[in-house]
């Protein structure tokens, strides 16, 4: 019972950060301060009492709707403070009270504020995957990362998507990923080391395809299509840092035969 509050503990606080990331999400792009004015609603303006700021629970209990003008609040809101509740929760049964578990957590946080961004907007800001470098990198003495993996991981990833993007408009004249997505996985690399570029570049090409291939046969040959590759990144990034060993091993089981 005591391990299963501190479990709940843990998830509720993912959960109050990842309220605290709906507002980075809303603001940053619209160059907004993300500590003043407070919370409102988008709509109707009228500020969001504390009590109508609980998360999960206040989106759920009020409907998915405002308060006082009674439009719909987008479940985004009420998904980014679960799916970050349960990244901080997954985070804490790795490391536990580790230093690592807060390492951890700014970098999925940082993962979810971009993600969402990129999805919105087809940016990622750099006054979240610039700092994210630094962040990673200093802070490497308190992960089971070692420093020269860090510098590699930087330089490798964010070397390889310039490359590939050259490559991509040198063949064929348009610009194919942008310098977002160039900064987002040297952030990555900063994190989780060079070892892990290649499969978060595989990963999140093989989950690209398997959500742009529909949405281009649904869409037809008339028209463009940008799917921002951000988010792809970011889910590949947690799928290797999460189960990177369980995949590896799989991988590997097949040339055992």
């Amino acid at each position: 019972m005591s391990s299963f509050i501190v479990y709940l503990w843990i998830f509720v606080l993912g959960a109050c950060i990842g309220s605290f990331l709906n507002v980075c999400i809303y603001r940053i792009p619209a160059g907004l301060s993300i500590v003043h004015p407070p919370s409102r609603c988008p709509q109707c303006g009228t500020q969001i009492r504390w009590w109508q700021n609980i998360p999960i629970a206040s989106w759920l209990f009020l409907r998915g709707k405002c308060a006082n003008c009674k439009v719909k609040i987008s479940a985004r809101y009420l998904l980014v403070e679960i799916l970050t509740g349960l990244l901080f929760l997954k985070i804490f049964t790795m490391f536990a009270l580790h230093p690592a578990t807060l390492v951890f957590w700014a970098f999925a946080a940082a993962l979810v504020t971009l993600t969402f961004i990129d999805l919105d907007h087809q940016i990622i800001p750099d006054i979240i995957s610039l700092p994210g470098i630094i962040l990673g990198f200093a802070t490497v003495s308190l992960t089971p990362l070692t420093w020269s993996h860090s510098l590699l991981g930087i330089l490798l990833g964010g070397g390889s998507l310039w490359l590939i993007a050259i490559l991509y408009e040198f063949l064929t004249k348009n610009e194919g990923m942008g310098g977002g997505d160039i900064k987002l996985l040297a952030m990555i690399g900063a994190f989780l080391g060079w070892k892990a570029i290649l499969p978060v570049i595989f990963i999140s090409s093989c989950l690209g395809t398997l959500v742009g291939i529909p949405l281009m046969l649904r869409q037809g040959a008339s028209g463009k299509l940008a799917i921002p590759f951000g988010p792809f990144l970011s889910a590949a990034a947690l799928i290797w840092f999460f189960w990177g060993g369980l995949l590896l091993r799989w991988y590997l089981g097949f040339f055992r035969y």
